[in-house]
């Protein structure tokens, strides 16, 4: 018997010695050579804004060294120290890096990377992270799709909470090509940054457009004869269950020799307003001439915002202009509630007449800043190198790009925070095919910081992972519905119909 009970005190104070060794912190270098060297890590997270309720940034240290400690230190004296545990990739320890956040909001945190080699310790120059006072909204929901022009395979909509690493699905369409079941999965949105209330689409094979409310959701068919390509980029009210929807006869070519791979052209393109209660659209715009596209409303629900193009030149014969000449503007309209009529349309960004072209406007939760991406050309920036993030404050009429968040590949694809002082979009700058998504801070005086990735807990996962994000939408609650749930919709409904409403 004392044996065993030896034999048990040994194990046990084994055991305690792993687990006091594991939750330790890792002991900051006292004896080093200071040099004026900057530190290379991967993710770029140098002097950066960030949300005081982020994930850990966790990096890569790419200095040449036999191992690497990072110290982070607050303004009040607070550290948090991690050393490069698998190769160089440094991890923080969850909890108190959420302290740490905790205690630094409004303040600096100063980031101090140190490399062991040449069996000496170096201190590579310090850069900061400055902890912002407002928080992000915790959820974030994208699709995920492989750069691929065919085949619908594999791709979903999902939602990761920015706070940790969790990742959910919220649907799915299949993991191999299934020619009868095969279908995409796109245009995700919500009511007024909650999940309350949500839609997305699903195109070919059991098609139709999902609308969920609370715990349930339904399948709604758009097809009718007078609403030829049904509705496609939507945009539901702050307070109301009415719906925005663009109507778009979409193509694709491809590029011989461009350094741009596709080009997605609108052919006709319309705006519809739906009442998802009656389950009746109408027409806001139908024009053959016109290409109306990419709806939004302003906060208050009292006016619209979208994009407009002209399909044909200003020449007597009327030509079709070439996709690189077709530019689109901004336009508004202002929205009676009680009778639901829309005003006439207030030119709001003339694009056109500097040589470039507006897509996604979307308008910042106090109304003061319409939020927008510019291109050379067309609405589809997603794919163009010169795409790039533009304001305007709606007060002043200043229009001018976020410089400090864009960068020399595509940006777009753009939401705002609950707040208003966060942005989220997607971008190619890493590698100009796959877009990725980033996060901004946007200062109460409308100016833009410079714009870093979505944190992962293994910080190659945002190049290891071979698919693009695609339309961030930021929201403060989860999806709650599962993705049976959704499949049970989609594949064992044929969609309710809607009436059109001729006026």
């Amino acid at each position: 018997m004392k044996t065993v009970l030896y034999l048990f005190s040994i194990l046990l104070s084994v055991l305690t010695g792993i687990l006091t060794a594991c939750s330790s912190t890792t002991d900051e270098p006292t004896d080093f050579t200071e040099v004026g060297q900057p530190a290379s890590i991967y993710p770029d997270y140098k002097d950066i804004v960030i949300p005081p309720n982020i994930a850990p940034l966790n990096f890569l240290v790419r200095t040449p060294g036999e191992k690497f400690v990072v110290v982070l230190t607050s303004s009040e004296k607070q550290k948090l120290s991690a050393s490069a545990a698998h190769g160089s990739t440094v991890q923080f320890n969850a909890e108190q890096w959420k302290s740490l956040l905790a205690a630094s909001r409004g303040k600096d945190i100063q980031v101090q990377v140190y490399t062991y080699t040449e069996k000496r310790w170096i201190r590579l120059q310090p850069f900061t992270w400055h902890v912002a006072e407002e928080e992000i909204d915790p959820f974030v929901s994208y699709r995920l799709i492989e750069p691929g022009y065919s085949y619908y395979r594999q791709l979903g909509l999902y939602q990761r909470n920015l706070t940790n690493f969790q990742e959910e699905v919220i649907y799915e369409n299949n993991r191999t090509f299934d020619y009868e079941d095969n279908h995409c999965i796109n245009c995700h949105n919500y009511q007024n940054y909650s999940t309350q209330k949500m839609l997305f689409h699903v195109r070919t094979n059991h098609s139709g457009t999902i609308i969920a409310q609370g715990e349930s959701a339904e399948k709604i068919n758009f097809r009718h004869d007078s609403i030829p390509f049904g509705a496609v980029y939507p945009a539901w009210h702050p307070t109301q269950d009415w719906i925005l929807f663009s109507s778009n006869k979409t193509g694709q070519a491809f590029h011989i020799l461009n350094e741009e791979k596709v080009e997605v052209v609108d052919m006709a393109s319309d705006l519809l307003f739906y009442d998802a209660n009656q389950k009746e659209v109408k027409y806001v715009c139908h024009t053959d001439s016109l290409l109306e596209t990419f709806p939004c409303w302003s906060p208050a629900g009292d006016k619209i915002y979208y994009c407009v193009g002209s399909l044909y030149q200003d020449t007597p014969a009327a030509q079709p202009k070439d996709f690189n000449t077709l530019r689109y503007n901004i336009v508004s309209r202002t929205f009676q509630a009680d009778s639901q009529e829309f005003g006439d349309e207030v030119m709001e960004v003339d694009c056109d007449s500097v040589g470039r072209s507006a897509s996604v406007p979307r308008i910042s939760p106090d109304g003061r800043y319409l939020l927008f991406t510019s291109g050379e050309y067309g609405q589809f920036h997603i794919w163009h190198k010169s795409a790039d993030l533009y304001v305007k404050d709606l007060k002043t009429d200043t229009v001018y790009p976020l410089q400090e968040a864009n960068s020399t590949d595509a940006d777009s694809y753009h939401s705002w925070s609950s707040n208003g002082r966060w942005i989220i979009f997607s971008s190619r700058r890493d590698d100009g095919s796959y877009t990725r998504l980033y996060i901004t801070y946007f200062s109460p005086e409308g100016k833009a910081s410079k714009a870093f990735i979505l944190p992962q807990e293994d910080p190659e996962q945002n190049m290891k992972r071979l698919k693009s994000y695609n339309v961030p939408e930021l929201t403060r609650d989860q999806v709650r519905i599962s993705p049976q749930t959704f499949r049970q919709v989609i594949y064992q409904t044929q969609g309710s119909p809607i009436t059109y409403k001729n006026e």
